[in-house]
């Protein structure tokens, strides 16, 4: 089966001078690209995200592929348009079902082309190859051009036995509204076709035809298409504002206001004083999120990257959670760490329980974890926490299947349910055992703050060691040293992390 294609020049002498770079998946492309209209159906059979979970094929249905976010809402939205167009798609069941708006059913038309790219035959995505059988080929006669579709295609219910042959750059939920095979009619979508596109290309488009005429807002596209997070231009363009420091504020207001998380209302929001209970500030745990979780990675400066904001595991590709998922991974790291530290019998705990007498949020709160006394309640035991939690993870990311979760919600689900659905998950995972272990070895630590009653001359001054800019750096190496001295499965992970560091 074959659809003509026009085949359009585009490329200026000054683009020579672009800085291509297969290693950071910019290579060279080719200066022209395909125009072609077809099936709807077809071009949702032939196109797909590529799943964290390479043994499966991900149809729109499942959401979440490594680099685009799907949220299965908006296409059948735009289904419904297609079928009825508008005003009638959007009226409400009850007002359907009356006959006295059925003369507001349109056509539904759809003229924007869907942006795409045809891999070329050989092709890897997440360390899968495409097959030969499943490759979408482009034929040239006389200056005349045609798409072929894979030799064993079999029509809209087909399906890669390897993964997509195409990928949508732009338009995917416009695709995705076809995945209800009960269309019928002759329904043909315009499609703009680059050939073996690299991944960092196709991140670029996706930005200047969506952020640049301001369609939709940075923070969304960074949920979208994650590469945008590590993409130095934007880096260097934009500022770090673009992603990070936005992120890690969103990061932080979902932190302090789910009800479920350890540091729900316990974070100084407005940086207040004299409100008699001492909360490490919001501007301090962006600036700690920025440090740990939302750090970029150059290859350079350090081989341990944020989770949040760096290429990630053997493929290294960027986590495609969302805000929410950031979160709940957050709020499940700090309550797995809060249980650990509350159940801890470790002479630094009793110590701060036994000696304490102050005014705490709640009767219940255990002083080991929220009273002034211990770093866990500080600006620099949240660093050290945080630190941790990311550097660990980091390392252990192809172990953890870091890449095969998350998925939960939409994009117009409120957020708390999406952290609500993201926390439930997470126990289906290895992360769970993970950290959960990891907490456990970390209450071992003694997390006493040089103010602490009834600590050694030494011990006050090591303590106070962790003061001051350099003393994230000494607590974080402390905390490492400990789990490479203990008998656990971190020992051998933090001592990587340790050569990693180069401390």
């Amino acid at each position: 089966m074959q659809y003509p294609a026009l085949k359009v020049h585009q490329w200026l002498k000054e683009w020579d001078e672009v800085k291509f770079d297969a290693k950071l998946h910019r290579s060279k492309p080719q200066p022209f690209f395909y125009m072609f209209s077809m099936p709807a159906k077809d071009l949702r059979a032939l196109c797909g995200v590529y799943p964290r979970d390479a043994s499966k094929r991900t149809r729109g249905k499942d959401d979440l592929g490594s680099q685009r976010k799907h949220d299965s809402a908006r296409s059948s939205e735009i289904g419904d348009f297609v079928k009825f167009g508008h005003p009638w798609a959007g009226l409400s069941p009850a007002k359907r079902a009356s006959d006295d708006n059925s003369d507001l059913k349109k056509p539904g038309w759809l003229p924007t082309a869907i942006v795409v790219n045809i891999l070329n035959p050989g092709e890897q995505r997440q360390g899968k190859q495409i097959k030969q059988g499943d490759s979408v080929k482009i034929a040239n006669s006389k200056e005349h051009y045609s798409i072929s579709l894979p030799t064993n295609y079999s029509g809209a219910k087909w399906e890669s036995g390897s993964i997509p042959p195409i990928e949508v750059i732009d338009g995917q939920h416009r695709l995705w509204a076809f995945d209800d095979l009960k269309f019928t009619g002759d329904f043909e979508l315009p499609v703009v076709a680059f050939h073996g596109l690299d991944v960092s290309w196709q991140a670029y488009l996706f930005y200047t035809i969506n952020i640049k005429p301001k369609r939709i807002n940075a923070s969304l596209a960074f949920d979208l298409y994650p590469l945008l997070r590590t993409e130095e231009w934007l880096e260097k363009f934009e500022g770090a504002a673009i992603y990070r420091e936005t992120r890690a504020q969103e990061v932080v207001d979902l932190l302090f206001t789910y009800p479920q998380s350890p540091w729900h209302n316990r974070i100084n929001m407005l940086g207040e004083t004299g409100t008699g209970r001492d909360m490490v500030s919001q501007a301090a745990w962006i600036r700690s999120l920025l440090a740990t979780f939302v750090k970029s990675w150059d290859g350079k400066r350090v081989s341990v990257g944020g989770l949040f904001g760096a290429p990630v595991g053997s493929h290294e590709q960027v986590l495609p959670w969302t805000r929410q998922e950031q979160a709940a991974f957050l709020i499940f790291s700090g309550s797995a760490f809060k249980s650990a530290v509350e159940n801890c019998k470790e002479p630094w705990a009793k110590t701060l329980r036994t000696n304490s007498n102050e005014e705490l949020f709640k009767p219940s709160d255990d002083p080991a974890f929220y009273g002034k006394h211990t770093l866990i309640s500080q600006d620099q035991g949240i660093r050290g926490f945080l630190n941790i939690v990311n550097d660990l993870c980091f390392v252990a990311a192809d172990e953890l299947k870091l890449n095969q979760w998350g998925k939960a919600g939409g994009r117009d689900d409120p957020e708390q349910q999406v952290v609500s659905e993201s926390l439930a998950s997470i126990q289906k995972t290895p992360m769970r055992i993970f950290i959960q272990e990891l907490s456990q070895e970390l209450s071992k630590f003694d997390w006493r703050a040089s103010s602490a009653p009834g600590l050694s001359e030494q011990d006050r001054l090591i303590k106070g060691s962790f003061r001051g800019s350099g003393g994230y750096r000494d607590l974080r190496h402390q905390l490492l040293i400990n789990l490479q001295r203990s008998k656990s499965r971190f020992s051998k992970l933090a001592g990587e992390t340790i050569q990693r560091l180069g401390y």
